[in-house]
């Protein structure tokens, strides 16, 4: 049974109990939270991702940077309209196949782009600033493993147990 203090709605312990469910609800708490402080400075999340991307790894075709970034094609063409119409990226037609395109950032973009990753890391602190040091750099690993980046029992688990 949920519990209701005030205007505040307490999960059931079965829910709150789960891993799973605290996570999802982490993550809701975190996409909503890194949504509106991008928002304020007129992009979101997936344009944040789109220029990291091509910082990163440089440019790319539209179907490149979507797989990267789990975007699906018709979403990652309004993002990157979105991106071209401030300035910070420009497509062009690939020169080794004429159907596709390569998305570049701009120097607008970098330069925005930096403004951004400060807006992102400001959002990490407002949402983690609570934690140690120590704890938010087991959060991140512990994170990575989950999400696929970091296998269970790389060297940086067999580490922490020494």
């Amino acid at each position: 049974m949920t519990t209701v203090i005030g205007d505040e709605v307490c999960q059931p312990n079965r829910l709150s109990g789960t891993v799973v469910w605290l996570l999802g609800r982490a993550s809701l708490r975190a996409h909503r939270t890194v949504q509106e402080r991008l928002a304020a400075h007129g992009i979101r999340k997936w344009h944040y991702g789109v220029l990291a991307t091509l910082f990163e790894f440089g440019p790319g075709t539209q179907a490149q940077i979507g797989r990267r970034l789990g975007v699906d094609r018709s979403d990652m063409v309004a993002i990157l309209n979105d991106l071209e119409r401030e300035g910070y990226v420009h497509r062009a037609p690939d020169p080794a196949d004429r159907r596709r395109n390569t998305v570049t950032l701009t120097e607008p973009g970098r330069t925005a782009l930096a403004g951004f990753d400060q807006v992102v890391a400001a959002t990490d602190d407002e949402l983690l600033g609570h934690l140690s040091a120590a704890d938010r750099a087991d959060l991140e690993r512990i994170l990575r493993t989950l999400a696929g980046d970091q296998p269970l029992g790389t060297a940086s688990s067999a580490e922490r147990a020494i």
